[in-house]
């Protein structure tokens, strides 16, 4: 590291708070300064390339530095940067932004509210919902069910909803109104005896078993991402969805499908739930959304969903939320632009595309003595490592193993993420053939040098 670069990594260590970070080690060892990005790279401040196999988190639908979103936003500065949606107040981006949304829903619905992320787009959907029951003359309808594994935003009550122990540990989480139910993941939970149905059968009897336990009348809404996505890249197994709809309609429980990660054709569809054959009466929409060029959320209602809040809100003169940001007109218009060069250059079917390619060429590690599992759907996937291919046996302690890949793809100029010992892919639409293959060399790079590394601990 340069003398430039070790103050500007000085000044980080002292002035800023990284999230998912140690902050102690962080003391020590200062961050990776990332200067410029172009396509699927990002470039450090010493130059060296790294492929983004990540999309940032999980973001960049059409990679960095595209000029089109930088003169959509340039554009939109120069004409009004900035003015809100309060008090009945509105501009076109928004208003255009907004029409498109519930045009391209894989269902019917009516109404969009503009946050700034995924995290506050789940507090928001909380907060109508809470106010939809009240205003019905059902005060008590209001528990909120979601998973273990679940990741659903930070926020306190988007962090409740997260099935995630770092996100609850030292933060008094969950709040009381969030219950979990288990993980829908097959390959660690299923029993040796089990297909994917009679597990997606057992999973929707125990969650109508938590409903009659608490009482239908309390629950108000069932979250979920169609594919979980930062609690290791989870693949539902075959029927579950249709399986907890159909208990959520039994009850009168409103599903709420967190797009956060799968939207804008991450999973080979243009939503999630199109993939997963989801009817959600709430999606809630981020990261590619806008490819993360500016901070943008959506949350979609339907009319089952609107209509109480409108009367309610006509009640009582206001409707007492909302946002500095709500609807930002640059966050807006490059969202609109983000979402016409998808579709322009057909980026869902690409996504498909690549994704079974990637898929193909991670599949050939299933013979690897340290791969237990390839999952994923679309342009996301992970491999999980394991101590034991036969018994699924997790390492000792569990992370490590991970974490030592994760910095060995670093080495190698390939940024991944591992969730705890699950490497996760989610490489930009864009990412063409040749990259693909670029991303399995460097994977193979740091997964050989793991095993060496996992050998030489065990001698």
């Amino acid at each position: 590291m340069n003398d430039n670069s070790r103050a500007l990594a000085d000044a980080d260590v002292m002035n800023v708070l990284h999230p998912y970070t140690d902050a102690r080690k962080h003391q020590e060892l200062g961050p990776m300064m990332i200067a410029r990005g172009e396509g699927i790279y990002v470039y450090d401040s010493e130059g060296k390339a790294y492929i983004e196999a990540m999309s940032g988190l999980w973001s960049v639908a059409l990679g960095f530095s595209n000029e089109r979103l930088i003169q959509a936003a340039a554009a939109q500065l120069r004409t009004l940067p900035f003015y809100h949606t309060f008090n009945g107040k509105g501009h076109a981006p928004s208003t255009k932004l907004a029409r498109k949304l519930v045009d391209l829903a894989p269902v019917p619905m009516s109404k969009v509210f503009f946050t700034n992320s995924g995290s506050e787009a789940n507090d928001t959907i909380v907060k109508l919902i809470w106010y939809r029951n009240n205003a019905l003359g059902k005060p008590r309808k209001k528990k909120l069910i979601s998973r273990l594994n679940a990741y659903h935003g930070v926020t306190v009550m988007s962090a409740s909803l997260t099935g995630l122990p770092n996100n609850h540990r030292g933060f008094d989480l969950p709040l009381a109104p969030v219950l979990h139910v288990s993980c829908p993941h097959y390959y660690r939970y299923g029993l040796p005896s089990e297909t994917e149905e009679q597990y997606a059968d057992r999973l929707a009897q125990e969650l109508e078993e938590l409903i009659l336990h608490e009482g239908a009348d309390t629950i108000a809404a069932f979250f979920g991402e169609p594919l979980m996505g930062a609690g290791g890249v989870l693949v539902p197994p075959a029927t579950y969805w249709q399986k907890i709809q159909a208990v959520c309609r039994k009850y009168d429980i409103l599903l709420v499908a967190d797009e956060v990660i799968c939207g804008f054709g991450r999973t080979g569809s243009m939503f999630g739930c199109e993939t997963f054959d989801i009817y959600p009466d709430a999606m809630l929409v981020s990261k590619q959304l806008s490819s993360s060029y500016q901070p943008i959320a959506a949350v979609l209602i339907n009319e089952r969903i609107f209509d109480p809040i409108a009367d309610q809100s006509h009640q009582m003169g206001t409707l007492g939320h909302g946002f500095t940001a709500t609807g930002h007109p640059v966050a807006s218009a490059v969202a609109l632009e983000n979402i016409r060069i998808i579709q322009e250059e057909n980026l869902v079917a690409r996504a498909a595309e690549m994704g079974a390619l990637m898929h193909e060429k991670l599949g050939c590690y299933l013979d690897h003595p340290l791969v237990g599992e390839v999952r994923g759907q679309g342009l996301i996937a992970a491999v999980e490592l394991v101590s034991d291919k036969a018994t699924k046996a997790r390492f000792d302690p569990p992370g490590n193993i991970g974490a030592y890949l994760a910095q060995r793809a670093q080495h190698h100029g390939f940024i991944t993420r591992n969730i705890g010992d699950a490497i996760a892919f989610c490489p930009p639409l864009i990412t063409t053939e040749a990259e693909i293959q670029k991303i399995i060399d460097r994977f193979e790079w740091a997964l050989s040098d793991t095993e060496r590394w996992y050998r030489s601990q065990c001698a």
